[in-house]
């Protein structure tokens, strides 16, 4: 299953409503870095499609829910559980670091 686009709209339905965990990645098209993760969070969203959906928000078209948790920085990946945000990551890293985090705090 490839990543999911979710909005300030759909985020209540389709994060903090989910009945599996959830991982944001918060992004914008000018961000670099955040553009180095995507392909990666592409591959780990079809690896670990049972355990985990995740989900890209752009800061730049979504600035309710990302000014709500305090986002302040890019690439952000915050892990929600249950509606409730876990864990969370910040910066870019190899696929293997973020595929290793993300099972480790699921």
């Amino acid at each position: 299953m490839p990543t999911k686009a979710v909005t300030d709209a759909s985020f209540a339905a389709d994060v903090l409503g989910s009945d599996k965990p959830v991982l944001v990645d918060f992004w914008a098209e000018w961000c670099g870095p955040c553009k180095m993760i995507g392909p990666a969070l592409e591959e780990i969203a079809e690896e670990l499609a049972d355990k985990v959906t995740i989900a890209k928000m752009d800061i730049m078209e979504n600035q309710d829910i990302p000014g709500q948790i305090g986002v302040q920085s890019i690439p952000l990946m915050v892990l929600f559980k249950d509606g409730k945000a876990v864990a969370q990551k910040l910066g870019a890293a190899p696929k293997s670091q973020l595929k290793g985090w993300l099972e480790s705090v699921l």
